[in-house]
Formats: C-alpha cells, structure tokens, sequence
C-alpha cells in the first residue's frame, strides 16, 4: 500500500511497527517497558547526560539542612515556606543548573548588624535557592577538608563548639602566663578570592566545585536601596559555604602555620577569634610580629586596638601590665576570687560571661515586656522563655555561673512588676509581689528555669 507523501505527488511505503520501533529493528525493547525500569536507574543515566555528576538526593539533604536551619529571605523576599510551595519544581531546577554547570548565583541581601564597639557587620543573606545549592558544595567539600583541620580550631565543625574552645583557653591561661589576644580586622570583608581558590584546590580539583566556589566569591551584593555592588573580596557572612571557607583559608594561612613556625606556642581559633598563649613577654612579643608579618602575606591586617598582649594575673602571678583581663566568645577572663576543693578562697585567672552579653541579655528581656502580658499565667510566661533562659544557662553558666545571677535577679524583678499588674491585691505592694513570687518557686522550683539551675530564688521586696 502506498500514500502519498504531503505536499507532493510522491508516495512513501508504510512500514510496519515491528517490536515497537519503526525501523523494524528486531529484539528491541517497547517503548513502555522503560516505566518498568528501577527509578534509580532511570535517574542514573540522567544524571550521567551531564557534565557535573551530582546527586538529585545531595540536593534534597541540602535542602532539609537549609530548612532546619531556618534563615531570612534573599533579594528575591522569597521564604522557606513560599519556596516549598512548589519543591519538587525548584530542587529541580537547581539540580538541572547544577549539574549542566549553568547555576549562577543571584546577588545577596545586604543586611546591617549593630556590633559592640557602636560600629555595623554586614550580612549577606542569600536566597534560599542558594543556599540550597550551597550546602549541596559544602557536603561534598567538607569531607575531604574535615580530617586535615587543627584540633585548636573550634568554629563551625562537628562535635566541637565555642564552648570547647572556651573551656581549651581557660585552662592554658592556668599553665601559661602570657597570651596573644588576636583580632583579624574584617576577616570576611578582605578575604583575598585567589588565595581562597588556591587553599580550596589543595583539597579538591572537583571542577564543579571550584567553579561554584568561584561564582559565589564574586556574587555581587545588593544595598538595602536596590543599588548592585561588584565584589572583589570578601565572602559573605551568612552564607552557608563562607564558614567552611573560612575555616580552609585559616587553616592553611593561620593553623599550619602556626604548626610548623611555633610548635610550641598552643592557640585557639574560633573563625577569626584566635587565642595564643606564650610563655614569656618577649616571646608574645617576638609570636605577635611573626603573625603579623603572616597576615601581610595572606593579604590580611591584625586590628591595631583590638589586638594585645594579656598577662594572666592572679595569686601566683601579681606582676603588673597595662593589659590583665581579654574577652574571648562571649567570655571574660580576669583575676577572680574562687574556691578550691578544700573551701579556701584565691584569686583565680578565670572565664565568666561578659558585661556586655550581661546587657545584651537584659536588653532581650526588656524587649520581652514582661509586665504588659498580665493575659498570661505565669506557667504560660515559663513556657514561653525558658528555652531562651536555658540557652542562657547552658553557655554562659558552664564556667563561674555565679556571674549571673544579676541578669536573673532583674528578671525576677520583671517577674514582681508583672504580678503587681496581674493581681488586684499585689498592686503597688513591690515587697508583697516579691513575696508571692518566692512561695511560687518554692512550691514550683522547676517552673523557671534559672530558679532551679542556678538554685535562685525571687527575692522579698
């Protein structure tokens, strides 16, 4: 039989679909016996037609760490929740960019942070399709970094914490009567992008790695008032990869270093805040200039004022220098007066929680307005601010908990004002709501949380 081709007068034979194909061709396979096939394998060969072989589940872990760590919006205000109004869509997509190695990065939210000193940190939040694509990098480059970092670096790595590295420094400062208290002066802001390729290609020349590395280096950033900035160094702090960044170039500009040029002076760094303890003045002095010129060749600077050398007084050691006490993770290490196993009181060089986290932790608490939810009972305020409380607890209690108990007893206070409003009988009777107050934690000591971990009590009046 034969029919006429379209669009002239020729005719084209009918071939007869043979084995499901048109040419005939004997022993193939039907065209629906493919569904048959294990969905692995489909998705095997898939991901073999691209260049960069990453894996659809690397992306979808990403994505559930980026969705238990919560975070802002990026530049384009979309959510975690309006990401996941279409999910399987965008992993998709990010999965198909990534992998045809056509993933560039959008710019970051530039957001400002007030510090200590009065002046501002930027942030850059990215979008949470980034981040995702991100954390699909840092699980494969962490891996293959993890094993060759310093045991004294603490920041941003399994099973150690800043804690860790508060507790390291505590007990050095009891063996070492001299300490480097370091600060890298805008370390995120002036990280050199070459030296961070070259520190990343030591570990890796995963090609997709190291281009993904270098887009998000140069992803511009973008001012609250929509102007884009071109970025020529620095990473962005809060980003999901910079850590890890920074945690490489450290190792390789800073801890290696510091290993093979003073074996013998110990540290801890947490990120940018390094501890280094010295034996003597002049060999502080000596390790400090070393470090110095170090920083110089990594394209970095020490901060002139931040940056000093502490001597670690206490009761065996009563020399004089301008500088005794530092700040280091939220703690301060000064002379105080402890006891030791027998109930004899010294001075001790110890760690405690800082002034100034003191006043950041009453300023949360203001901001709380404890005294206007008087529509609460005071096991729903519990409920409400003991996660915080324990937070508190669990950090800045671990060493000389005693310090504080001024924070705990303003809230008491806030707690008296908020009962003076509640009930009709207590007002204007501050010593009668602190009284009432008292017989609450008496017969509830674990209502609070600092009632019973500190073993505070509301005081009377």
């Amino acid at each position: 039989m034969r029919v006429p081709m379209r669009g002239t007068g020729a005719e084209r034979p009918v071939v007869a679909l043979k084995s499901g194909r048109p040419d005939g061709a004997k022993g193939s396979r039907h065209p629906a016996s493919n569904a048959r096939q294990p969905l692995k394998e489909r998705e095997e060969r898939a991901e073999q037609a691209k260049p960069f072989c990453i894996s659809k589940w690397a992306v979808w872990e990403a994505y559930k760490r980026v969705k238990a760590n919560k975070g802002a919006a990026g530049v384009d205000s979309e959510s975690i929740e309006d990401f996941e109004q279409d999910l399987k869509d965008n992993l998709y997509k990010i999965w198909n960019r990534m992998s045809s190695g056509t993933y560039f990065p959008p710019p970051v939210r530039a957001v400002g942070i007030p510090k200590k000193d009065g002046g501002e940190r930027r942030l850059g939040i990215p979008t949470v399709s980034d981040r995702v694509a991100q954390a699909v990098v840092k699980a494969y480059l962490e891996p293959l970094v993890e094993p060759h970092f310093h045991p004294d670096s603490y920041a941003y790595r399994p099973r150690k914490s800043a804690i860790d590295a508060v507790a390291a420094a505590r007990k050095r400062c009891w063996r070492y009567d001299w300490l480097i208290d370091l600060d890298i002066r805008g370390f995120f802001d002036h990280l050199d992008h070459s030296l961070t390729l070259r520190a990343v290609g030591k570990y890796t020349q995963c090609p997709w790695i190291l281009l993904y590395v270098k887009r998000w280096l140069e992803a511009p950033v973008q001012q609250e008032d929509g102007t884009l900035v071109l970025r020529t160094k620095g990473t962005p702090q809060g980003g999901v990869a910079s850590p890890l960044l920074a945690n490489i170039f450290l190792h390789l500009g800073f801890d290696e270093w510091m290993r093979k040029e003073h074996p013998e002076v110990p540290f801890e760094r947490y990120a940018d805040d390094i501890v280094a303890h010295c034996r003597t003045e002049p060999q502080a002095q000596h390790v400090l200039e070393s470090i110095e010129r170090r920083l110089m060749q990594c394209r970095l600077e020490a901060h002139p004022q931040k940056t000093r050398i502490v001597y670690c007084k206490d009761d065996d050691r009563r020399g004089e220098y301008s500088h005794t006490k530092f700040d280091f993770l939220g703690y301060t290490f000064r002379a105080r007066r402890s006891k030791n196993r027998w109930g004899k009181y010294f001075i001790n060089f110890s760690p405690a929680v800082s002034n100034a986290e003191v006043t950041r932790m009453r300023q949360e608490m203001r901001h709380w307005k404890l005294h206007l939810r008087s529509d609460k009972a005071i096991d729903d305020l519990a409920r409400m601010w003991n996660p915080v409380l324990r937070g508190w607890i669990q950090y800045y209690g671990r060493f000389y908990p005693s310090a504080l108990y001024p924070v705990f007893s303003h809230l008491n206070g806030l707690l008296a004002r908020w009962a003076m409003r509640k009930y009709k009988r207590l007002r204007r009777h501050r010593r009668r709501a602190g009284h009432w107050l008292g017989g609450v934690a008496r017969r509830e000591p674990r209502m609070f949380a600092h009632w019973h971990l500190l073993g505070l009590r509301p005081a009377a009046g």
